[in-house]
């Protein structure tokens, strides 16, 4: 965790409670494994502990800015409608990939295919540009570009993603539970944000909140970005300025005399070297 980080938290209770963090779904929808989370009912809504969500936030936060620190990549995910922009923003401003239309079934786990389909589209995109398209006919242009908009819909925002990432960022686990499944099968970590309806069970770094008002998507996707604009300046850092291995002087040692009045020559010093350390609206109207 970063110097300023430690000083001051990653978000405040206030912050939750401006946000609509505390509201969640109705008690006939919960999930019962969500009950260490509830403060209690109101109105027939579930109550959202917000004193259990800001330090699993603080955990979630402090993971990834450990993994950025370490030049690992974060997927953002959120394909409910009121996350889609969200996403889209705050993703773009750290830097990562992002998924906010349907999820592919085989983006993580058969991703070579995705990979595949990724270079068909850069290839159509080539062609537009190129010239070749011309050459086509009309037939043919119109079944390309019904294909292109199509692809481009799917994996444009991950088309220069080139490996798996190191971790997920998601917002509601229920409505991306294939991208859950996928992660969890490959060992990716997933940070998420979990409503009382959610399953907590698969999620690695879990942040109990209301999941559907924008403010609080907006008030977490915002957090977790600065956390790997945190992590990634502490990269950046690292590489420019390489840390100096320090060695303990080497303990002296005898070395035999050719003869008497050499004996003072009987010490032998070692010295380091350089080494460049690479890192391997607010709250939900209540009766929804």
């Amino acid at each position: 965790m970063s110097e300023n980080k430690t000083q001051q938290e990653a978000i405040t209770l206030r912050e939750l409670l401006e946000a609509g963090v505390h509201f969640g779904h109705q008690t006939r929808r919960w999930n019962p494994k969500m009950r260490q989370y509830i403060f209690g009912v109101r109105n027939g809504v579930h109550i959202i502990n917000l004193e259990a969500t800001l330090p699993l936030f603080q955990k979630a936060y402090n993971f990834v800015e450990r993994i950025a620190a370490q030049g690992g990549t974060i997927l953002f995910v959120g394909t409910k409608k009121q996350a889609q922009d969200v996403i889209i923003e705050e993703a773009a401003r750290a830097g990562q990939f992002c998924v906010v239309n349907r999820w592919l079934g085989g983006t993580l786990t058969n991703f070579a295919t995705v990979k595949a389909s990724i270079e068909k589209l850069k290839r159509f995109e080539e062609m537009g540009r190129d010239g070749t398209m011309e050459k086509l006919t009309k037939k043919e242009r119109l079944q390309i570009d019904r294909e292109c908009k199509k692809l481009e819909k799917n994996l444009g925002v991950i088309k220069e993603m080139r490996n798996l990432p190191a971790a997920i960022f998601l917002i509601d686990p229920t409505k991306e539970r294939i991208a859950v499944a996928e992660a969890r099968g490959l060992g990716i970590p997933i940070v998420a944000v979990a409503d009382t309806n959610c399953d907590p069970d698969p999620i690695d770094y879990i942040i109990p909140g209301n999941d559907d008002a924008i403010r609080a998507i907006r008030l977490f996707a915002g957090r977790i970005a600065d956390a790997v604009i945190a992590g990634t300046a502490q990269s950046k850092d690292r590489r420019e300025n390489p840390v100096m291995e320090t060695r303990p002087a080497a303990a002296p040692v005898d070395v035999p005399a050719a003869d008497e009045s050499q004996a003072d020559l009987d010490v032998v010093f070692t010295s380091g070297k350089a080494v460049n350390l690479k890192p391997d609206g607010t709250g939900r109207p209540e009766g929804r």
